[in-house]
């Protein structure tokens, strides 16, 4: 008798208590990835949008994308290619939209509603004020630290168009933070 070596048992812990359930290989490793990658994800999506819910909504649609395509994915190379589904998501539901995604603007009347604020939620905003393709290059070469060439490959422009939406996405940033008056 010959062992199927690809189904791996799996703990689930619900309403009956803990049993076993025998997944395939494929849910193993896809669920290692997620645990592994849903935080840097989740905040990736979260800079996308500059919305909790919408972000929300764009990870789950990214790994149910990602879940499908798992036999697809290159070992090693499945990180990149969840943020290409994300990025890719992100970009058909903001032409479905049709409108510039942004942060809730503080309520009028809280007092010093800039200090209530950290820095990352100031710069989530800010960033939220990028044009889309700048807010993207920006979040993937410093989220990601991904180079210019990966960049590229992963939103499908020229080098050069991501060298000058970085360039200016930075120059918007510098000039909103020197407004704030953070240096």
């Amino acid at each position: 008798m010959a062992w199927n070596v690809s189904v791996v048992p799996r703990v689930l812990v619900g309403e009956r208590g803990i049993q076993m359930a025998w997944g395939s290989r494929r849910d193993a490793e896809f669920t290692a990835f997620v645990a592994a990658a849903s935080a840097t994800l989740g905040r990736t999506a979260w800079l996308l949008t500059g919305n909790v819910d919408a972000a929300a909504e764009l990870l789950q649609a990214t790994l149910v994308k990602t879940y499908v395509a798992w036999p697809k994915v290159r070992a090693g190379e499945a990180a990149a290619y969840a943020r290409r589904i994300m990025v890719n998501a992100n970009i058909d539901g903001w032409r479905r939209r049709r409108e510039t995604p942004g942060l809730p603007e503080p309520e009028p009347g809280s007092p010093s509603a800039e200090a209530e604020f950290d820095e990352r939620e100031r710069l989530g905003r800010l960033l939220a004020g990028l044009p889309l393709q700048q807010r993207r290059v920006i979040v993937l070469r410093f989220l990601h630290d991904l180079s210019e060439r990966a960049v590229a490959t992963e939103l499908g422009l020229p080098v050069g168009t991501v060298k000058s939406s970085t360039a200016r996405g930075l120059a918007s940033l510098r000039s909103a933070l020197t407004k704030d008056g953070v240096t």
